[in-house]
């Protein structure tokens, strides 16, 4: 075992077949290959790189996204960049910096695309003031808390641990819940990461190398927001007699930003109605299609379909991040699990050598210890030296 164990790490920690291989160069092993795969197994640096996070399984949709209401009364908001912009036209004109700043709607998936100039409390302020005065006052705003930007991980990081007591103070003022996804967990925040991908997937293929004015870049963005408020919500049907599937933009067009409740006026009949509850009965129509098409198609469970055992308190586990290499991951103990409104648990309370932290089943790979039986060799079970 010594031997398999220095031609490990003489070999840069191979794996079982190589090191078998290079051992038999000298020596026969009798059962060499369990035992390599036994080394192989036990070495506490390749176990770190192997490790693998927990899977538990999908959620049902949040209450958030099942419940029919106005575009944009319960969002997420996220930030993309950084984008070149030019400072004005002509020659000799420098580029700045500028961001996206993206809402999305949790019901409709509707989106809103700002631009603002820098990372600054007063530019997102204005961005969200101006998103509320054309879309509506939200109730809840979903938003990241800086420690999922990779790319940007410092500036976006200084950003929210600077800006996140003015915003929520704002938000507050104004009746709005501003809300915080756990950290180094951007799955939890899915929506609006697509949202981006989208953006950019329409932005990086109409810019190509060219750079753009902050007017220029404003009314692409406006273009682009088009475009993703027209993609479909459901299936096409091939067959031509169908309804037109739903967008985005149905449950935007036509609807004040105070509208007043109204009955319903979905069994009544159109000819009993007047112009106005015409377009309300259209507008209702529209709803009971988003839960007939829409929502029955987010309801299928593509992955996570089995439950696994929860985690226990005081489990030893490594908490995987993205801007360090495995050998640095630091080290934690499970306090305990935080279960969902379903009973399952998807984030944990760990005890870390600098404090408590709170992280997603996503980022945690449990320490479990294999427990080997002990082999004793019989007489005459040696190793032939060749």
């Amino acid at each position: 075992m010594l031997l398999f164990r220095f031609e490990h790490q003489r070999l840069k920690h191979a794996g079982p077949q190589a090191l078998l291989y290079n051992v038999r160069d000298s020596y026969w092993p009798v059962a060499g290959r369990n035992l390599a795969r036994k080394i192989v197994h036990e070495c506490v640096t390749c176990r770190r790189f192997r490790g693998k996070t927990l899977t538990p399984i999908m959620g049902n949709l949040p209450k958030d996204r099942i419940t029919p209401s106005f575009p944009f009364l319960r969002c997420g908001v996220d930030y993309a960049g950084p984008v070149l912009i030019l400072n004005r036209k002509g020659r000799g004109a420098k580029l700045i910096k500028g961001y996206i700043c993206l809402f999305v709607c949790f019901v409709t998936r509707a989106v809103h695309l700002e631009l603002v100039s820098d990372l600054s409390t007063d530019a997102y302020l204005l961005a969200l003031k101006r998103f509320i005065s054309r879309r509506g006052k939200p109730s809840d705003i979903y938003s990241d808390n800086g420690r999922n930007f990779v790319g940007l991980m410092t500036e976006f990081t200084k950003f929210i641990s600077t800006c996140s007591a003015d915003i929520v103070e704002y938000a507050t003022t104004q009746n709005i819940n501003f809300k915080f996804i756990p950290p180094y967990s951007p799955h939890f925040g899915g929506l609006w990461e697509a949202g981006v991908k989208s953006c950019k997937h329409h932005l990086l293929r109409s810019l190509g190398n060219s750079h753009l004015t902050f007017e220029e870049l404003t009314t692409l963005l406006s273009q682009i927001e088009a475009i993703l408020n027209s993609r479909p919500l459901s299936p096409m049907s091939s067959d031509p007699s169908d309804f037109e599937p739903l967008s985005p933009g149905h449950f935007l067009i036509g609807r004040p930003v105070t509208a007043p409740a109204v009955a319903d006026y979905i069994d009544t009949p159109t000819l009993n109605l007047n112009r106005y509850q015409r377009i309300e009965k259209t507008r209702q129509h529209f709803w009971a299609r988003w839960v007939r098409e829409y929502i029955s198609e987010m309801l299928i469970r593509t992955k996570w379909k089995t439950k696994k055992p929860d985690l226990k308190p005081n489990t030893l586990v490594v908490l995987k991040q993205d801007n360090i290499p495995p050998l640095k991951w630091s080290f934690g103990r499970i306090l305990y699990t935080v279960p969902g409104k379903d009973g399952v648990s998807r984030t944990a309370v760990i005890k870390t050598a600098s404090g408590i932290v709170r992280r997603s089943f996503s980022t945690i790979c449990p320490c479990r210890t294999q427990h080997w039986k002990r082999v004793l060799p019989r007489r005459g079970h040696v190793g032939a030296v060749i």
